[in-house]
């Protein structure tokens, strides 16, 4: 029976076999958390519905491409962290706005909005620029919402480890972003 198998004996057991019992298994142990951090990130559920379900057929043709460097959650995290940055790129990239002279202006709503903007573009960049170990632990941390002992399961590292990383990846994030540096 697939439900006692481990993430990865099910995804060898599936390329072996193209059991699709495996993957749905699978998609079945992961769907809620993936659909969570879609909508955490595109705060929007019919949004998120839909990029939960791209990210499982993408995730099911590049099956093939895990390597078990890290965990399949891990990996699954991460891909879905990508692909929702990444469609929510391209949409402001097609996005246009029309100018008319009816436009009602409101700058200090306008002007916090484009300091949120920039803030969490600026953030963004800086996600992708650090090791993708540290950016992972963050999202973990701080999109998941997984408490310590949970993300050392899921990275195989003591509690300390990860408290110690996630405070020297939190720190470089602010260092990057230019914020000063102060304790969280």
């Amino acid at each position: 029976m697939t439900v006692h198998l481990s993430d990865e004996e099910m995804i060898r057991q599936y390329l072996h076999s193209n059991s699709t019992n495996c993957f749905e298994s699978l998609y079945n142990r992961y769907v809620q958390k993936v659909y969570k951090q879609c909508l955490s990130i595109t705060k929007n559920a019919e949004q998120a519905q839909d990029f939960t379900h791209d990210i499982f057929i993408r995730i099911f043709s590049r099956l093939d491409s895990f390597q078990g460097r890290s965990t399949f959650s891990t990996w699954l995290y991460a891909i879905s962290y990508n692909y929702c940055v990444e469609q929510i790129k391209r949409a402001k990239r097609l996005t246009t706005t029309c100018l008319t002279d009816e436009m009602d202006y409101h700058y200090t709503s306008t002007d916090d909005a484009e300091k949120s903007e920039y803030h969490l573009q600026q953030l963004s960049q800086v996600m992708s620029s650090i090791a993708p170990q540290e950016a992972m632990m963050l999202r973990l941390k701080y999109q998941e919402g997984l408490p310590v002992s949970q993300i050392g399961i899921q990275l195989n590292l003591k509690e300390s480890a990860v408290k110690m990383r996630l405070k020297r990846s939190r720190n470089k994030v602010r260092q990057l972003c230019g914020a000063p540096m102060f304790q969280a």
